[in-house]
């Protein structure tokens, strides 16, 4: 299932992130408010269970979760969602993957990889704010389905085309939410209109 999250407040702030003159400090606090907003809807379906409790007028039976939140952010851009991410749900534990992109292949190449133990059991969201080829996403789910994770969900800023199409045949079974669906990859494999490299613009390096 392929989620694109149209809400006003989303794409309010995503539009101050798309601005060229936007400078890092304020691209990076946009990005973690956007991560919050969309993890309220990716995390929408998560199980819970009954627990007993007593508020300050009576007992009752009340709700907690019922599973680990695994972040698992593809390094580095996908740091940038974390936070905003950790803000709702303090308690997630996070995986790291270590992925680059040949620049003349663009194909992803694995430099790093680290991960909770409950990585099989809990609820993985894989983290990266641009999916432009499909092929980092892809390479990374890959990677934790191998260690035995069952429940994945890849959560993206901004979208191509291209890069949908193929995360979606290469993992049907895999839930993408999107901030936003762009027009198109260019002739070297950047998202159009896009936002530029998240990376770059996160971090303020060049």
């Amino acid at each position: 299932m392929v989620t694109v999250l149209n809400h006003p407040l989303i794409t309010h702030k995503l539009t101050f992130m798309r601005m060229q003159e936007t400078g890092h400090k304020d691209f990076r606090e946009n990005l973690d408010e956007i991560a919050s907003l969309m993890a309220y809807e990716v995390c929408r379906d998560l199980p819970l269970k009954d627990v007993e409790i007593t508020t300050p007028m009576a007992e009752c039976t009340s709700q907690i979760l019922d599973t680990e939140v695994i972040l698992v952010p593809i390094l580095r851009a996908g740091m940038g969602l974390v936070d905003g991410i950790m803000d709702l749900i303090p308690t997630a534990k996070v995986g790291f993957i270590g992925l680059y992109r040949d620049e003349k292949t663009l194909e992803p190449v694995e430099y790093f990889a680290k991960f909770p133990k409950e990585l099989p059991e809990g609820v993985c969201l894989v983290l990266d704010p641009m999916l432009a080829t499909g092929g980092s996403a892809i390479a990374a789910v890959d990677m934790i389905k191998k260690r035995g994770a069952k429940n994945i969900k890849m959560v993206c800023l901004v979208g191509a085309p291209e890069g949908v199409k193929a995360f979606t045949e290469a993992h049907p079974d895999v839930d993408l939410y999107l901030a936003a669906l762009d027009d198109h990859l260019n002739d070297i494999g950047y998202i159009v209109p896009g936002l530029g490299d998240a990376g770059d613009r996160i971090y303020g390096t060049k």
